[in-house]
């Protein structure tokens, strides 16, 4: 199968089936059978054209009669792929950008769209200037959104919460792939005998320089299929989500509940800094994620980690008051826009009820701590809403809990409480993500 049809297809999958850009592109390259070269050419047009959506349809209008809206789905992901070629990809001559898009709607019996994609593609490889963003001086919100492919509200959420040049900076960061980290089972291996595996394997592994056994990974082809991985001496885990552990800081023989636990990579580093010793109860809404946990869980040898359904939200059944309690909220995902780009786009990611559920579940697992045990919240985005007006809030209304002060090595990117700490993708490296810590004093 053609490489430009396949990512075509997962293009119409993400926009109509509200499939994941990861999981659809997995899925593609296993059912074709894709090699190595095909595959990293797949991922990097699937990727391109979510990661510069807005940019390339507000170059489309510039060159087209026709309305964006009225212009039918295919028609218009073979054009964002055609232009994408064109102009952002380099290695792609503008023959193959322009001759492959025309065949591709040819392919799909799109014989009219044939001759509009030929058209415009060909007008574009003809003028001198390729294309126009808006003016900066007279709109900088439409110019940063066009500039950088995010919508307006988030551009202007990002700029009135840290500032105008960290919102620049976020948004510089959310093109291009970021590199993938993993966590050491420090249970099975250490992470200098780690590193030395993968590389006899040609896989390049460094340490983080903010997080103990925490690797950053290059060149590792499919990593299920390494034996390292097989053999459960690491996992898939971003940088931020061991730092949210980290400030967890749970110890042997404790009794620990992740309360929405799914996919399960802090319970199972909470495990092996108590040593698989203690219990963690992983609780979700969700069976098949749960047996997840357990897959992922019998594959590194844990064994102290039993998954059970429970309700975060509105469970109010009494159960053992635990030493440390992680509230890892469900939230709207701005601080993994460069991993899962495609979440951008989708409507009422800001104006929700995220906050209220969010709140709700905090203050229920609040019940479940133990007079001087640990109370962790945390959430995957940027959005003050959402991070801090949740954390402060909690305290003003739960005066039996104290801010504790975050103090793991890591440096503030922001001024915030010393009890907050928010991780930005530009000055941490890690995913955009929000912890904050309390304790239970009577």
């Amino acid at each position: 199968m053609n490489t430009r049809n396949i990512a075509l297809k997962i293009l119409l999958d993400i926009e109509q089936k509200g499939a994941y850009s990861a999981i659809a592109l997995n899925k593609e390259i296993k059912i074709n059978k894709l090699n190595k070269l095909d595959s990293s050419f797949v991922s990097a047009l699937v990727y391109g054209v979510l990661e510069r959506k807005l940019t390339i349809d507000y170059i489309i209008k510039q060159y087209s009669k026709i309305p964006l809206r009225k212009i039918e789905a295919k028609t218009k992901n073979i054009l964002r792929l055609g232009i994408l070629q064109l102009l952002f990809m380099d290695k792609v001559p503008e023959s193959a950008a322009v001759n492959e898009s025309v065949n591709l709607a040819k392919k799909h019996k799109l014989q009219k769209s044939a001759g509009f994609i030929n058209g415009i593609l060909r007008s574009i490889t003809r003028a001198e200037v390729k294309y126009t963003i808006p003016d900066e001086k007279k709109d900088n919100l439409y110019y940063l959104s066009i500039k950088y492919s995010c919508p307006q509200d988030i551009v202007k959420l990002w700029t009135e919460s840290y500032g105008k040049d960290i919102a620049v900076k976020i948004l510089e960061s959310l093109s291009g792939r970021p590199t993938l980290t993993a966590r050491v089972n420090t249970l099975k291996t250490s992470t200098e005998k780690l590193i030395e595996e993968l590389q006899s394997q040609g896989v390049q592994a460094e340490k983080s320089p903010i997080a103990e056994n925490a690797l950053l990974l290059n060149n590792t082809g499919s990593i299920e299929h390494l034996k390292a991985y097989k053999e459960g001496k690491l996992y898939i885990q971003d940088i931020a989500s061991q730092l949210c552990v980290k400030a967890l800081n749970p110890q042997a023989n404790e009794l620990v509940y992740d309360v929405c636990s799914a996919p399960g990579g802090k319970s199972l580093t909470s495990a092996q800094l108590m040593k698989n010793r203690g219990k963690i109860y992983a609780y979700d809404i969700y069976e098949h994620k749960l047996k997840l946990i357990d897959t992922t869980a019998k594959r590194l040898g844990i064994s102290c980690i039993k998954t059970a359904i429970r309700n975060a939200e509105t469970d109010t059944q009494e159960l053992l008051l635990a030493d440390k309690v992680l509230c890892d909220v469900p939230c709207s995902g701005l601080g993994v826009l460069r991993r899962k780009p495609e979440i951008r786009y989708k409507d009422n990611l800001i104006f929700n009820d995220l906050p209220d559920l969010q709140y709700k579940i905090l203050c229920n697992s609040s019940r479940l701590v133990v007079i001087g045990g640990i109370l962790v919240y945390s959430t995957c985005t940027l959005n003050v809403t959402e991070n801090q007006q949740n954390a402060k809030r909690f305290l003003d209304e739960h005066k039996n809990f104290q801010p504790v002060k975050i103090n793991i090595g890591v440096e503030h990117c922001i001024d915030e409480e010393e009890n907050m700490l928010t991780l930005f993708p530009h000055f941490h490296g890690t995913d955009g993500f929000f912890i904050s810590v309390f304790k239970r004093v009577r």
